[in-house]
Order: C-alpha cells, then sequence, then structure tokens
C-alpha cells in the first residue's frame, strides 16, 4: 500500500505523460486549425487542465488552525 507522498508522486508521473502526449497531439495537429476547431480546442482545454493539476500538486496550501480550541 502507498503512503499519500508516493500516491502524489504517481499522480505527478500521469499528469507528465499526459501533458506530453498532448503536447504531441497538439504538435502533429493538421493545419491550417480554424478558431472553431471543437477537437483542437478540447486538446487545449486538456492541456490547461493537466497544467492547473500539476501547479495544484506543488502548490502550499494554507490550512488556518485555531489557536484554542473551541466546541463550535
Amino acid at each position: 500500500m502507498y503512503d499519500y507522498s508516493e500516491c502524489l508522486d504517481i499522480a505527478r508521473q500521469e499528469l507528465r505523460l499526459a501533458q506530453s502526449a498532448l503536447r504531441k497531439d497538439i504538435a502533429e495537429y493538421p493545419t491550417p486549425i480554424a478558431g472553431c476547431d471543437e477537437q483542437f480546442n478540447h486538446l487545449l482545454d486538456q492541456r490547461e487542465r493537466v497544467r492547473n493539476a500539476l501547479e495544484a500538486l506543488d502548490k502550499l496550501n494554507f490550512v488556518p488552525t485555531p489557536r484554542k480550541l473551541s466546541t463550535e
């Protein structure tokens, strides 16, 4: 069984593989590309989603914690 840091490393590896595949698909996409090309726009959207996911995995988030215990 994996601990959470190993799971995050696996997620990063998989996202980098997806990023590489998307780069290849975008580079090999037939030209000319119309601005309304749904398939190409979908590839661009997926590339952005993968990039955002990788950034989110590496971002440190501030988690506020109370200084005093409360019953609320």
